[in-house]
């Protein structure tokens, strides 16, 4: 599930330092100093708290940084067999899995990379467990709270008739046979008090059987490295609950492992009018942004202004709603001129794809500290062609 659906107001950060012109373009650039920066704060939480906290791959896998991240959290969640081998080849420590349903083809490989195989049904559970159990990994079985934090129906796990997860209201003891611990995941973007509200609404329906699991799994959208995020309060909770059950708790924050880490850079290639003025660019909502169009979302862009030049960005692709958004700007563009939307080190990186032929964006880690910068991987035709027939 994506997390990042809402528009953000957007910290520029130590990028308003850095010259847009440094790598080509279009280009993602990320500032380690600013992943460990979050980094830090969710160790924090973790050393105060006791908690296991793991980094969803699905929001940011920028392995590069793997090293980094191996220093202050315990581990990462993967979503299938290629996270998963991710995780164990270039990250370390706890693997732990969720995928909604399995191929057999897959199991074998994706239970020797795991160290916990999360199901969403208790029928893959069941289908499952004996090879779980004969190789020592951990079991736990995804349940639906049915308990609706979510602003978005299509981004709530809880909504109406979701696919994601074992109603509450159907578990029972012969439901949870061979279960070590039981995993949610019903917050997006989100701050301490949905959490709250949602162990209120469910922990009575849990309270029966927490002595005989091992772990909880909070899972992920918990915004903990943002500013207003009220962590002493998540700190209290995971010591309550592991106090209390005598049980670990487990956290996979994703869009907090990167958020405010990372900007694309594009570049004005052409100025038409029609009706107002707009801007073709070499970023592509469609290819580069996907969440722009599917959430929908606006991102904000360095620079941009409340009043002046008004512009609607849009990519170059064939798609007509290939459209980033209105922005103003103090000065009329130019052709060549170049433009960073800020935050998109998370989602954005692992949603590209090459549709109509659009090059996929350079990759760059940057240290704002040193101002050291590097181009981890610049993509090519080959990158386009490989995925054809």
């Amino acid at each position: 599930m994506s997390e990042m659906m809402t528009t953000q107001a957007g910290d520029a950060g130590a990028f308003r330092d850095f010259d847009l012109s440094r790598v080509p373009t279009p280009a993602f650039v990320v500032d380690e100093k600013a992943i460990e920066r979050n980094l830090s704060i969710l160790a924090d939480v973790a050393d105060r708290s006791g908690a296991h906290i793991l980094a969803a791959l699905k929001a940011f896998s920028m392995f590069a940084l793997a090293p980094m991240l191996r220093q202050y959290l315990s581990g990462t969640c993967a979503s299938g067999l290629h996270e998963a081998r991710l995780a164990r080849e270039e990250y370390g420590g706890e693997v732990a899995t969720f995928c909604a349903g399995y191929k057999d083809s897959e199991i074998e490989e994706i239970i020797a990379l795991s160290d916990h195989m999360i199901f969403n049904s208790v029928a893959q559970k069941n289908r499952f467990l004996d090879r779980c159990q004969a190789t020592g990994k951990q079991v736990g079985l995804r349940i639906n709270p049915e308990h609706s934090e979510g602003e978005i129906a299509k981004y709530d796990p809880c909504a109406p008739c979701s696919r994601l997860g074992t109603p509450i209201s159907q578990v029972t003891s012969e439901v949870l046979d061979g279960v070590d611990g039981l995993h949610m995941h019903t917050l997006c973007e989100q701050g301490f008090a949905p959490l709250e509200r949602t162990w209120a609404a469910i922990e009575p329906k849990l309270a029966p059987y927490l002595n005989q699991l091992k772990w909880l799994n909070f899972g992920g959208g918990h915004h903990i490295t943002r500013d207003d995020y009220d962590r002493d309060a998540l700190v209290r909770f995971i010591k309550h609950i592991r106090s209390k059950y005598d049980i670990d708790v487990y956290l996979e924050p994703g869009e907090a492992v990167a958020l405010d880490a990372g900007i694309l850079i594009g570049e004005v290639l052409d100025l038409p009018q029609n009706g107002i003025n707009l801007a073709i660019t070499d970023i592509s909502a469609t290819c580069h942004m996907p969440d722009v169009i599917e959430a929908p979302y606006r991102p904000a862009m360095m620079g941009e202004t409340s009043t002046g030049h008004s512009y609607r960005f849009g990519g170059p692709s064939c798609l007509a709603g290939d459209v980033i958004g209105d922005y103003q700007m103090d000065q009329p563009l130019q052709i060549g001129d170049r433009f960073a939307f800020l935050d998109q080190a998370h989602y954005s990186m692992v949603k590209t794809n090459t549709f109509n032929g659009v090059a996929l964006p350079t990759i760059a880690l940057w240290n704002s500290q040193t101002d050291d910068l590097r181009i981890v991987r610049q993509f090519g035709y080959d990158d386009f062609k490989d995925r054809l027939s």
